[in-house]
């Protein structure tokens, strides 16, 4: 790797033996490893980002935007750019326990979000679930969240396959404010 201001090969002091790979650094990943934002018991109060971001602003929320039952927001510790998550503003842990009501905004909004995205970045397709239970993978199991992740053709390269790390184009704000942007009915 050079050197930014000097063109010169940079030295790399204390990161092991030196070899042939580049290294991308990805620190604020080890907030989402060591639990930072993860509720520390399973009611509303107990500290659940979920039901907290609610009362922020859009912005500072990362709140694309805000239905009656729900609302859709990017994922602080993204798969892909452009990572949503649709959300009952209710603090409900399984998918049996939503209202009708609750069940199709959630469906309305997913299919929004498919289509905000299809128009801010032309997604070619998507991987959208929920991980219901911390044992299936549910990194806030309390709160029931839908996730949206776009995809598109060869977005799946060496970086998270072989280097565990994905590369993210654009800032949180600004994937933000694009997608709130391209949303439908706005």
């Amino acid at each position: 790797m050079l050197h930014p201001m000097t063109s010169e090969p940079e030295q790399q002091i204390g990161v092991g033996t030196p070899d042939a790979f580049q290294r991308l650094w990805t620190p604020h990943r080890m907030a989402y490893i060591q639990g930072e934002n993860k509720p520390t018991g399973p009611e509303a109060g107990d500290g659940c980002p979920f039901c907290s971001i609610p009362a922020k602003s859009d912005e500072d929320g990362l709140v694309v935007t805000r239905g009656e039952h729900v609302y859709a927001v990017l994922n602080l510790y993204p798969y892909n750019g452009g990572h949503l998550m649709v959300v009952p503003y209710r603090h409900v842990a399984d998918y049996p326990e939503l209202t009708a009501e609750e069940t199709a905004e959630l469906a309305v909004l997913t299919k929004q979000a498919m289509t905000a995205l299809r128009t801010a970045s032309n997604a070619q397709g998507f991987n959208i679930g929920m991980n219901q239970g911390a044992v299936a993978g549910a990194g806030i199991a309390a709160h029931l969240h839908q996730h949206i992740v776009p995809r598109w053709g060869g977005d799946t390269n060496f970086m998270p396959v072989v280097g565990h790390t994905k590369v993210l184009p654009q800032l949180l704000a600004d994937t933000r404010k694009l997608l709130a942007s391209a949303w439908p009915g706005v």
